[in-house]
């Protein structure tokens, strides 16, 4: 069931252009990143700059946005268009029915969707890593430092669930409506709602809430922070920016004394990952939570010829 599922989303249109497009966007953004690169370990003397493969995710000269911003915007659309027509299209063509009438089980049908979702994404991400490695050793010629291919790692775990997550949410909207539109539709409004909406309406609250007179602005706030923290396109910034960003310390405000004992060096991947771990932990969380809600709309479903 899962070859078949595999099989299926390779000759879907939807996955071919999504494929076409973030791989557009990973050399043009690796195209970027290389031209800026000598400029940018030059004319800088911190020594988190000296990690050539995590500059080469994150350095842009303004006119794209790095690799791993797109992701941000091009991860959603990606889950998104790979499971909004994954049951309710099936039903309309008769074809669930007559999988529903195999000696299967109809856990092992979503679990498959799921499965093959989520090995076809960590492929594309795995192929797009080994890409960017081995063009920055054929250019630059100097090899990956271990803690350079862990972090990268990491993060390619984290666009996985990042991915999974609106692959699972996307899966519930096509189990319960009938139309593929509608689901997609409702997939699109849920991600519009967290990436743009759900900035402006915390905005306007702390905008209303925090005085004029607080030393943090109001996304700094803590209570501010945690509210922006809900959205999985923020939980998927923060802990992406301090993997790939070895020199960011900390996601809140600091104080001056810890300001003042700070030294200027990269973090070990140890503490960065200590920082991330809540954000990890919560995309993580909402990605089970989302197919747990699947798997419990589908196995309640009434399956009709």
């Amino acid at each position: 069931m899962v070859r078949k599922e595999i099989s299926d989303q390779i000759r879907s249109w939807q996955f071919l252009v999504l494929l076409i497009l973030i791989s557009f966007t990973f050399f043009g953004s690796m195209y970027i990143a290389v031209n800026n690169l000598n400029i940018t370990v030059s004319s800088s003397e911190d020594p988190s700059d000296l990690l050539l493969y995590l500059k080469l995710l994150t350095t842009s000269d303004g006119s794209l946005p790095s690799f791993h911003v797109f992701i941000s915007f091009l991860g959603p659309l990606l889950g998104i268009s790979l499971g909004f027509n994954a049951v309710n299209a099936e039903q309309q063509n008769g074809t669930l029915i007559r999988i529903m009438a195999q000696p299967i089980y109809r856990d092992n049908l979503l679990l498959s969707k799921f499965i093959s979702v989520t090995f076809l994404v960590s492929i594309l991400f795995l192929s797009l890593t080994l890409l960017m490695v081995g063009g920055g050793l054929l250019i630059t010629g100097v090899p990956i430092e271990f803690e350079e291919l862990f972090r990268i790692l990491l993060y390619i775990l984290i666009c996985i669930f990042y991915v999974g997550f609106w692959f699972s949410l996307s899966m519930i909207f096509s189990i319960r409506f009938k139309q593929a539109a509608t689901a997609a539709i409702a997939s699109i409004g849920v991600w519009l709602f967290f990436t743009i909406f759900y900035h402006i309406i915390l905005n306007v609250i702390a905008s209303v809430l925090v005085p004029r007179s607080s030393p943090f602005p109001a996304n700094r706030i803590p209570w501010m922070a945690d509210l922006l923290r809900m959205a999985p396109s923020q939980l998927y910034t923060d802990a992406s920016t301090t993997l790939l960003m070895p020199k960011i310390r900390s996601l809140g405000p600091m104080s001056i004394e810890q300001m003042s004992g700070a030294i200027p060096n990269p973090l070990p991947i140890w503490d960065s990952l200590m920082i991330v771990w809540p954000q990890m932990s919560g995309l993580v969380s909402v990605t089970i939570v989302c197919f747990a809600l699947a798997y419990y709309f589908f196995m309640r479903k009434e399956i009709k010829g």
